[in-house]
């Protein structure tokens, strides 16, 4: 039985407290979603669907297995991500209420992409999936999601009928490496790539880490913003340049994490952003002093990669942009206008890959 017949006759059981069909057409449906450590889990129930995946697949054995909720979980997401017949509606799933819910969309033939662009896509998202796999295996508490996702990617690979169609996945990148371009006036005057776990900051003066004969010093890149009168300005630049930068004295402190990225600002001066998490397209969105901020979410990014594939979805973004001392994003002045600004992007290895193979699609 295939996965998609697996999962319908399933659907169709009513055996499964939370798995139902969402529409008349039944082309989607819904899929329970409790995390481990919510209060009221109940393994008997609200991993039921999991396990039975799992003994479908033979990964589990009643009797002579152990129990592995969170790995029979991690399994089924990575089928269906991985599966050409389901497509996740992210903005119709409900994870934050007491019964948390995802939704998945049964893709038909007819939505299906043919020949080399299929081809191509079905390519990178196997090569996503074995480079995020990798990025995450540096990660201890990442380990389990990471082996399991390779081990099923690899296995698909090996069945497919022509493989030296499909691209090779990208070796493992540093799982912190980061690239940050400082721009003043729109005039790139530092680009840099940290491989620090601690993360790159960009300030004027000292990083603020508290007292280093306790914590020591520290780890994290330090990328300074450059001596304005070393720097060719239009007339007036300059001067409002250098009363801006002793307000950015202590920076922000960007930096990598397994689940995305993430920015605290300490400078006194205010810190303008916009990326793929960002609340505004069109006004400011300011970053709270000493208040960690997630700027990028990879999962999101990669469910945004699979609709951008499938032609349900504008192409993902993971740039992040940083504006100091002036509103951002400001519908009345372009970026390259501002004083001081900053663009940031992850150099772990997913992005990289997705980046220089979408092209390949259009």
């Amino acid at each position: 039985m295939e996965k998609r017949e697996w999962l319908i006759a399933q659907i169709d059981s009513g055996k499964y407290a939370g798995l139902s069909w969402e529409n008349r057409e039944r082309t989607t449906f819904k899929i329970p979603w409790k995390h481990a450590a919510k209060q009221d889990y109940r393994q008997s129930e609200d991993a039921a669907l999991f396990k039975a995946w799992a003994v479908y697949k033979g990964k589990f054995r009643e009797g002579r297995d152990k129990a592995d909720p969170s790995a029979w979980k991690t399994r089924l997401r990575c089928a269906l991500n991985k599966s050409t017949d389901f497509q996740e509606v992210p903005e119709r799933s409900q994870l934050d209420i007491s019964e948390p819910y995802k939704v998945y969309h049964i893709v038909e033939d007819t939505e299906r992409p043919t020949g080399r662009t299929a081809d191509l896509k079905l390519s990178l998202s196997l090569s996503l999936s074995l480079s995020l796999s990798l990025s995450l295996s540096a990660h201890p508490s990442f380990s389990l999601q990471a082996e399991i996702m390779r081990t099923e990617t690899l296995q698909t690979l090996k069945n497919l009928k022509e493989p030296q169609q499909f691209l090779e996945p990208q070796e493992e990148l540093p799982a912190h490496r980061l690239q940050v371009c400082l721009l003043y006036h729109g005039l790139l005057v530092q680009k840099v790539i940290s491989s620090s776990p601690e993360g790159c900051f960009i300030l004027q003066g000292s990083a603020p880490v508290g007292s280093e004969r306790i914590y020591g010093p520290c780890a994290a890149h330090k990328l300074f913003f450059p001596r304005v009168d070393v720097t060719p300005l239009p007339l007036g630049i300059g001067q409002a340049m250098s009363c801006l930068l002793p307000h950015l004295e202590k920076g922000v402190l960007v930096w990598v994490a397994p689940d995305g990225v993430f920015i605290k600002r300490f400078c006194q001066g205010r810190v303008y952003w916009y990326g793929p998490l960002a609340q505004y397209s069109n006004k400011p969105n300011k970053l709270e002093r000493e208040r960690t901020c997630k700027l990028l979410d990879i999962h999101i990014f990669l469910q945004e990669l699979h609709r951008y594939l499938q032609g349900g979805g504008p192409r993902p973004r993971y740039e992040i942009d940083l504006c100091f001392g002036e509103e951002f994003p400001d519908a009345t002045q372009p970026k390259s206008k501002k004083l001081i600004t900053a663009q940031v992007s992850p150099m772990t290895s997913v992005y990289p890959t997705a980046l220089s193979t979408i092209h390949t699609l259009l």
